[in-house]
């Protein structure tokens, strides 16, 4: 018997499923969306595009924008008592309301 595969994406077959409505081609303005820094922000990661994904353990947090690197956000998460720093492109992220 053979040791199961436990790779970043294992396990979420749930979590990253799509309505129908959502399926199809991704929209433009996800990807060219901007963001301040100080700026609150959700991560909702999009199956569809696996470049710039987070661990699927930060699905739903929200976080802050705190930097950049290339089209890349840094997101700082507060997860129990420590604050983690995330690198996700822009594809993942929406802006938090209020």
């Amino acid at each position: 018997m053979s040791k199961r595969s436990m790779g970043l994406r294992s396990q979420t077959r749930k979590k990253f499923r799509k309505s129908p409505r959502d399926r199809g081609k991704r929209p433009v303005t996800r990807t060219l969306q901007k963001f301040e820094e100080g700026e609150s922000v959700n991560i909702v990661i999009d199956p569809s595009f696996q470049k710039g994904q987070p661990h699927h353990r930060f699905h739903g947090f929200t976080g802050v924008i705190v930097g950049m690197q290339g089209v890349s956000y840094f997101v700082e998460v507060k997860v129990g008592g420590m604050r983690k720093k995330l690198v996700i492109r822009p594809e993942h992220l929406r802006k938090a309301k209020a």
